[in-house]
C-alpha cells in the first residue's frame, strides 16, 4: 500500500484541516473535536481515503475517523477531498497506538482490505489477532462493531476463528459480496480494483 516519495507529502499534511495532529490530547473527549455528539465510526487502514470520505458524505450524521501510517498514503486521501466534509477526520498514526488514542467513544470500526500478513510468525499483525482484538476492547463506547472487508479468504477464516474465540457475534457474512445484496456497499479503492479482476470479496459484521 505504502507510495513512493510524495513530493510535498508531509507539507500537505501539516498544512490539512482533516489531519489530527495532537489526537492523544483527545482521547475519551473527540466529541469536543466534532462540536456535536454524534457517533463515531473509525477505518484502521484508510488507505487513498475512497471509503472512508464516501462515507462522511454519505452519513452526515455520523462522525468518521480515518487512520493510515503511512504519509505517502495519507497524503493521497487529502487531495482527494473536493468538498468541506465536516464529520470527517484523518490521523496518522500506527494501529498499536489505538488503545492511547481512544477511550470508550467509538461505536464501529472498520477493517478493510488489511495486511493478511501471512505468514504463522506475523499472525499478532494481522488486525482480527487476538493481540489485536484485545487492543480495541476499551475503544468502544457500548457494543462492540466491527466490520471487516477482504479479498484474502485465509484471513478471512483466520479471523472468523478469532472473532468466535474472542467471543463476537456474527451478525452478518457474505462469502461473495457482490452475488449477495450490496445496495448499500460504498467500495474503497483496492475493492474497486479487486472487483474489476473478478476476485471474491468476503464480509463479515460481528459485535458483542
Amino acid at each position: 500500500m505504502r507510495l513512493r516519495n510524495v513530493k510535498g507529502a508531509s507539507n500537505i499534511i501539516e498544512s490539512s484541516s482533516y489531519i489530527i495532529k495532537n489526537y492523544k490530547d483527545y482521547k475519551s473527549n473527540y466529541k469536543k473535536l466534532f462540536c456535536n455528539s454524534n457517533p463515531i465510526h473509525i477505518e484502521i487502514g484508510m488507505g487513498k481515503g475512497d471509503f472512508i470520505i464516501a462515507m462522511a458524505k454519505k452519513y452526515p450524521n455520523i462522525n468518521f475517523i480515518g487512520i493510515e501510517k503511512f504519509d505517502s498514503v495519507i497524503v493521497r486521501a487529502i487531495e482527494k477531498i473536493d468538498e468541506e466534509i465536516p464529520n470527517l477526520k484523518l490521523i496518522r498514526m500506527d494501529a498499536v497506538e489505538i488503545e492511547d488514542v481512544f477511550y470508550k467513544e467509538i461505536d464501529t470500526l472498520y477493517l478493510n482490505f488489511s495486511d493478511p500478513w501471512p505468514k504463522n510468525r506475523h499472525e499478532d499483525r494481522r488486525l482480527t489477532s487476538l493481540k489485536f482484538l484485545k487492543r480495541y476492547d476499551n475503544i468502544f463506547k457500548g457494543s462492540k462493531n466491527i466490520i471487516m472487508k477482504t479479498d484474502n479468504r485465509k484471513l478471512f477464516e483466520f479471523s472468523i476463528i478469532s472473532f468466535n474465540n474472542y467471543n463476537y457475534k456474527i451478525e452478518e457474512i457474505s462469502l461473495d459480496l457482490y452475488k449477495d445484496n450490496v445496495d448499500d456497499n460504498v467500495k474503497t479503492e483496492y475493492e474497486k480494483k479487486f472487483v474489476s479482476k473478478g476476485f471474491t470479496i468476503y464480509k463479515i459484521k460481528v459485535s458483542k
